[in-house]
């Protein structure tokens, strides 16, 4: 069978300069966050190398977070289909395909487990990136020791394992599938898409729960959180879908995408943002209410860390512009059908991710009793995650727009595209 159209909709020239503009700006990045986290880190007493590994952690989680969290939205695609789906399926697919990228990018991760400063910067505690994989910590502390059968440095390689092989498998298999049809438009691939997005999303939700546990609540492994998994998925999903945006709203500027994309799309798309902004707001502040209620010894430290030393700020300012100034733009359906006003929110929220992955994991730094943290600190802490986050994005982003370049910019053998790329007249 013949594909539905004659397009090709390969993707702008413009992809392999920025593909080399990323790299480098990844590169510069990368080596300044490095050398910015390992002074501060020994200014303020974190352990330099400690503070370099745990500032990296913010760039593993956000590029990682973009790939998987694109992954849940193929498979929902594939589920409910739509024109959104249509029209965004190679742009989450050459996100998917960045999993081998972000399964290297863990090894830093690993080599985490077992750095640890036993200097006297920390009073005469000993730092470490993950307080567990550290043996002279855990033999004073029964409650690690309790825990120590799941939370040991070899178990928590081969859960990490696991989890890459599991999403890099099904990211594999729907990729093929999707090259197959763009050859063949046989009906049957469509199906068997679906037929694998159902299990494929139960999969996602059960392995990012495990991931979030072990790769981020881990960090303070006596503070624990019912809800954590989930506020990692929805975070997770809210930036491989600000991306996608950026991408398609970039693209739309551009053949052969500028007369593909329709304001339809960048609708659906624009609600389904309002959406997940809303979902992430909603688990994030139900933990709250439910640590504030309980005021339990066991949850409350998570949030006195953060309300003291400058870090209540960045809260307030999570609260002010991850949530409220998106969810009040993201209801004019003006702002939502215009690809610049959608591409400057959708920048807003991954900048805002970032700085939410740092509210996450900067203040649990400190172990060995509740922290004296001040304004200084929070600056020798953000500072370098930033440079960080960019510098793993600018690296990320090469990857990708090769992934990009490498498959037309639509599906051409899906049965929907051409009625999904017509202008729709009660649209305009």
């Amino acid at each position: 069978m013949e594909a539905t159209t004659t397009h090709t909709f390969d993707a702008p020239a413009e992809v392999g300069r920025y593909r080399t503009r990323s790299l480098l700006v990844g590169v510069v990045f990368l080596a300044v966050g490095a050398v910015l986290a390992f002074l501060m880190g020994q200014m303020a007493g974190f352990g330099g190398l400690v503070h370099v590994l745990r500032s990296y952690l913010v760039g593993f989680f956000l590029v990682t977070g973009v790939s998987v969290g694109s992954l849940a939205w193929l498979c929902l695609g594939h589920m409910t289909g739509g024109a959104w789906a249509v029209a965004s399926r190679r742009l989450f697919e050459a996100a998917t395909r960045c999993l081998p990228l972000c399964a290297v990018l863990f090894i830093p991760v690993v080599v985490s487990l077992f750095i640890h400063d036993h200097g006297h910067e920390a009073g005469g505690h000993s730092v470490s990136v993950y307080e567990w994989s550290d043996p002279a910590i855990v033999a004073g502390d029964e409650a690690l020791r309790h825990k120590s059968t799941y939370l040991n440095a070899p178990f928590f390689i081969v859960r990490g394992v696991i989890y890459f092989a599991i999403w890099f498998g099904l990211a594999l298999i729907l990729s093929r599938w999707s090259a197959a049809q763009d050859r063949t438009a046989d009906p049957r691939v469509r199906r068997k898409m679906q037929d694998i997005s159902g299990p494929g999303l139960l999969l996602f939700g059960l392995t990012v729960s495990f991931a979030a546990i072990d790769w981020g609540m881990s960090l303070e492994p006596h503070w624990f959180s019912t809800i954590y998994g989930l506020i990692i998925m929805a975070g997770w999903g809210l930036s491989a879908l600000a991306f996608m945006i950026m991408v398609a709203t970039w693209l739309a500027q551009r053949e052969p995408m500028a007369h593909a994309y329709q304001p339809l799309h960048f609708h659906d798309w624009g609600k389904l943002l309002l959406a997940l902004v809303m979902l992430y707001a909603y688990f994030a502040f139900s933990q709250f209410l439910i640590t504030w209620a309980g005021n339990l010894p066991e949850e409350i430290p998570f949030y006195l860390r953060r309300l003291r030393g400058g870090w209540q700020f960045v809260g307030l300012a999570i609260i002010l512009f991850h949530f409220a100034l998106p969810f009040v733009l993201l209801l004019s359906r003006g702002r939502k059908r215009a690809p610049r006003s959608l591409r400057r929110i959708a920048l807003l929220m991954i900048f805002m991710r970032v700085v939410d992955l740092v509210f996450f994991f900067a203040p649990s730094v400190h172990q060995g009793g509740e922290p004296d943290w001040h304004v200084g600190d929070l600056a020798r802490s953000f500072l370098p995650m930033l440079a960080m986050a960019i510098g793993l994005g600018g690296i990320w982003l090469w990857f990708y727009f090769g992934q990009l370049a490498s498959r037309p910019l639509l599906p051409l053998g899906d049965r929907d595209l051409e009625k999904t790329i017509a202008p729709a007249e009660g649209h305009h």
